[in-house]
C-alpha cells in the first residue's frame, strides 16, 4: 500500500459535493461495482413513502439499481494496515490487514457512500432523517467511518452492537470511509425512519447490500 493512498484513506475528511444529474430508471440486470462513484444507500421520499436504493455513478451515467441486484466489489488493493494509532483500535489490532473503501475518490476503487437527494425539504421534522445499520452478516466486523483532521469518527460500528443510526439531512450526500475487517461475502442491512411535519412516523423497509471483500 502506498504512502499517497494511505494518507488519502486516513487523513482526508473530504465530502463530495451534490450531483444533480437526473437518473435513468431501475435496471434489473444483475451487476458488479467495482470502482467508481456509487451511492450505496440511496434514501428516496415517493409517493408517501421512504425508500433506499443504490444510485449508480460508475459509468457517468446515472443508473438507479435494485441493490438486490447488486454486487459491490472491495478489491485487493483496498487492503492495508491498521496503523498503529490507538484511535484506530476498532478495526483491529496494528498491522492487521482491514480493506477500505475510502472517503476520498481513488480511481482503482469504489468511491461509496450515500445520498438523499430525493427527499423534498419540509417534508420531515428537522428536514433529516435516520439512516439506520441493522445487522451485519459476514466473516468479520465492518465499520464506516469519517476522518476529523487526523482521528476518525465512527458513523457505524458492528463491533461495539447493532443498530447504529445517522441523521442524513434532506438533499445531503455523504461519502465516508468503508472498512471491512476480512476477505469474504459481508451482507449490511440498512434501514431509514423519519418524522413528518403532521408528526406521523415513516419506515423504509429493510434492505440488503452486499459486499465482496479480497
Amino acid at each position: 500500500m502506498s504512502g499517497t493512498l494511505t494518507r488519502a484513506i486516513f487523513f482526508s475528511g473530504a465530502v463530495a459535493a451534490s450531483i444533480g444529474l437526473a437518473a435513468a430508471p431501475a435496471q434489473a440486470a444483475a451487476v458488479t461495482l467495482s470502482e467508481g462513484h456509487v451511492d450505496v444507500i440511496d434514501i428516496a421520499y415517493e409517493g408517501g413513502a421512504l425508500e433506499l436504493g443504490l444510485h449508480d455513478e460508475t459509468t457517468g451515467t446515472p443508473v438507479e439499481r435494485d441493490p438486490a441486484e447488486v454486487t459491490l466489489r472491495v478489491k485487493p488493493e483496498a487492503e492495508m494496515a491498521v496503523p498503529g494509532n490507538s484511535a484506530f483500535s476498532f478495526l483491529g489490532s496494528p498491522g492487521d490487514p482491514v480493506w477500505i473503501l475510502p472517503q476520498t475518490e481513488n480511481p482503482d476503487l469504489l468511491f461509496a457512500g450515500w445520498a438523499a437527494h430525493e427527499v423534498p425539504t419540509g417534508t420531515f421534522q428537522n428536514n433529516s432523517v435516520q439512516l439506520k445499520l441493522t445487522a451485519v452478516s459476514g466473516p468479520a466486523d465492518v465499520s464506516l467511518y469519517d476522518m476529523n483532521l487526523t482521528a476518525p469518527v465512527k458513523r457505524f460500528d458492528s463491533g461495539d452492537g447493532l443498530p447504529d443510526s445517522v441523521n442524513v439531512s434532506a438533499g445531503a450526500h455523504h461519502h465516508t470511509n468503508w472498512a471491512f475487517e476480512a476477505e469474504g461475502d459481508y451482507t449490511l442491512t440498512f434501514q431509514a425512519t423519519g418524522t413528518l411535519t403532521d408528526g406521523t412516523t415513516m419506515n423504509s423497509a429493510p434492505v440488503d447490500y452486499h459486499f465482496t471483500v479480497g
